[in-house]
């Protein structure tokens, strides 16, 4: 757990929690890690989030289930051995740079590859 002097608003204090998270349940010694099975359990998830949306739950259920999604890329994060904070950035970095379309009424941010 995050020490108590650390502020629970930084992206730190966040993947320190998710790690005592995954030491406490020793998800790196069965299986918990692996990602064939973290995909999958964050396809779940996203359903759950998808249940909000079409069975008309209300947004504290919402920001429950969008909660476990962040848990699980964050954890995902931890036992890929990557920096997600690293790679965020450099992501928002090339999304701040596309162009936006309108694509049937919606607006896409995308590479937009093979499609005029």
């Amino acid at each position: 757990m995050p020490e108590e002097t650390t502020s629970r608003d930084t992206y730190a204090a966040m993947l320190a929690m998710v790690q005592s998270f995954h030491d406490k349940h020793d998800f790196s010694g069965t299986g918990g890690e692996d990602m064939v099975y973290r995909i999958a359990l964050m396809a779940e998830e996203l359903g759950e989030m998808s249940s909000c949306v079409t069975k008309g739950k209300g947004m504290e259920e919402m920001a429950e289930e969008t909660a476990d999604l962040l848990i699980l890329v964050m954890g995902t994060a931890i036992a890929g051995d990557f920096d997600l904070l690293e790679a965020f950035w450099k992501k928002m970095d090339k999304l701040m740079k596309r162009e936006a379309k309108m694509i049937d009424g919606r607006i896409r941010v995308s590479e937009f590859r093979g499609r005029e």
